[in-house]
């Protein structure tokens, strides 16, 4: 409980005085370094190091020009992702690397049906809007969870999850998204966001989210940019 006291008094203080350094749209962005490393310090402290473990560690430190750049483009399609998915919340985190990337949740009671991994026509819409708006970043790395509330055994929960993330990952692919770039993975009814004793939290935690994450290529780029 100290150490997010400390973070979050720490947060005030970057806030206070570097308000310009991050901005917060009516779509829910947060944009520029500050923003997402405190979202992302946070994320670490309260969910035991979650927060902060998306994406692939490149084994060194990113400069911060490079970071800048990085973030520019994230915030970017960020802005344009919001603009197209209508059954879906995008939000702007930080990955392993410290550098900002994309964060898409789209809400499993409209991608499947109860107890299926079948996706609906409005899903697959939503997700061919998502593949068609990749196109022009194919240095990032895309990484799939499946969640579900805590209905059911915990056996059949994984499998679920692990299904429902795979039909999206199968889809994109379809769509023309490289299976290289996707990573997708279960995650059951470990992660709620939300109360799974009523029906509204368990509707919140049957969800699908996607990350977009810059991959080696881009942060090489960026760097090359920078300097």
């Amino acid at each position: 409980m100290k150490k997010i006291v400390i973070v979050l008094m720490c947060a005030l203080l970057i806030v206070s005085g570097c308000g310009s350094m991050y901005k917060t749209t009516s779509g829910g962005l947060i944009g520029g370094g500050a923003g997402a490393a405190i979202g992302a310090g946070l994320g670490a402290l309260i969910g035991k190091g979650k927060g902060a473990a998306i994406g692939a560690a490149i084994g060194s430190a990113v400069g911060a020009g490079a970071g800048v750049i990085i973030g520019r483009k994230m915030d970017k399609k960020a802005e344009q992702l919001q603009k197209e998915l209508e059954n879906a919340k995008v939000e702007t985190v930080t990955d392993v690397n410290g550098l900002e990337a994309i964060k898409i949740t789209f809400n499993s009671g409209l991608l499947f049906k109860t107890g299926k991994s079948d996706l609906s026509v409005a899903s697959k819409e939503d997700l061919a809007k998502f593949a068609a708006s990749m196109k022009d970043m194919a240095e990032t790395d895309i990484t799939i969870y499946g969640h579900t509330d805590n209905t059911g055994s915990a056996q059949v929960n994984e499998k679920l999850s692990l299904e429902r993330a795979g039909a999206v990952r199968s889809y994109l692919r379809s769509l023309g998204i490289l299976d290289s770039r996707m990573i997708s993975e279960g995650k059951s009814y470990n992660e709620p966001v939300a109360d799974n004793t009523t029906e509204e939290g368990r509707k919140q935690n049957r969800r699908v989210e996607v990350y977009i994450t810059a991959n080696k290529a881009m942060i090489e780029q960026a760097e090359a940019e920078a300097n």
